[in-house]
């Protein structure tokens, strides 16, 4: 019974002191940056940056205002990447550091015939929009 007991015991024990262990070692590989995946329902060019249209909910929409200093500069905040030839639907991802926004990436179908293209009229003036802009608010609902 003592043998028994006392195996119990440092099984407990053994399991217990892995476990710590394990916790430990995973809040040092954690990471301060994250990501969003958001779909991209129409996206506009415009002079002053680009307008992005993305789903929210199941019927509701959001506009995000992209500035085009954000894309023009080496390091800057935005980047474009055009997606390769087949049905993939185009979306941004925002990066974040220690809660605070990193830069945006936008995944846009290579032509510009493409349905989620728009095209904003020159004597529409959205350029107030796009005015002091550091980063991008999102909302999810």
């Amino acid at each position: 019974m003592k043998k028994l007991v006392i195996a119990v015991l440092f099984a407990v024990f053994f399991f217990a002191g892995s476990s710590l262990f394990a916790q430990s070692a995973q809040s040092d590989s954690e990471t301060e940056y994250y990501y969003h995946n958001i779909s991209i329902e129409r996206i506009w060019p415009y002079r002053a940056g680009y307008i992005v249209q993305y789903r929210r909910g199941f019927l509701q929409h959001g506009r995000a205002y992209l500035p085009i200093s954000w894309f023009t500069s080496t390091a800057g905040k935005g980047e474009i990447i055009k997606l390769p030839p087949g049905n993939a639907w185009p979306y941004m991802s925002i990066y974040y550091k220690n809660g605070e926004f990193g830069h945006v990436r936008l995944y846009v179908h290579r032509w510009n015939s493409h349905p989620t293209w728009g095209n904003v009229p020159q004597t529409v003036n959205l350029s107030h929009e796009f005015d002091d802009i550091e980063n991008i608010t999102i909302q999810f609902r």
